[in-house]
């Protein structure tokens, strides 16, 4: 008579302690990541946040009201931007460029205009993708700010 094996040298009890075993392992290493990778976008005072999304818009019509237009070359890695419309802005200027999902990838800059009246900001590597693009005068009196999709060797129009 053949003798029956033992349960750990058989194929079955191992696949069915395997399965939740993968299942404990993944939620572990999920909740690792949700630890390491914190949402930056939650608010802790909504009201303070209401406050200064109010100021904003008023730099905002302020800067439709004195016309200013400005024009966003991107080349490589160079942005060049040259005003177009209102008063002559010739102080330095606010870039800041903010990216919808990657905090880190987020770069602010103050630039000062050349010679030729253009405001020219040097990147470390070219930027693609969805972009919001904000620009401030330095005594933070107006600002301009739009979203857009950059690609390499393109135009835009900010006002």
């Amino acid at each position: 008579m053949k003798q029956p094996q033992a349960w750990y040298k058989q194929f079955w009890p191992w696949f069915l302690i395997i399965l939740p075993l993968c299942a404990v392992v993944a939620s572990i290493n999920l909740l690792f990541i949700a630890i390491d990778n914190k949402d930056a976008l939650v608010s802790e005072d909504y009201y303070k946040d209401g406050k200064r999304i109010n100021m904003d818009l008023k730099k905002i019509k302020y800067a439709k009201q004195l016309g200013m237009q400005f024009e966003l070359q991107v080349d490589d890695n160079e942005l060049t931007i040259i005003q177009h419309g209102g008063e002559e802005y010739l102080a330095a200027l606010k870039v800041e460029f903010y990216h919808p999902t990657i905090e880190s990838r987020d770069f602010k800059q103050v630039v000062t205009a050349s010679g030729d009246k253009a405001y020219r900001v040097s990147l470390d590597k070219p930027i693609t993708g969805a972009w919001e693009v904000r620009l401030e005068g330095y005594d933070q009196s107006w600002r301009i700010q739009k979203r857009l999709q950059i690609a390499d060797d393109t135009e835009y129009w900010l006002n």
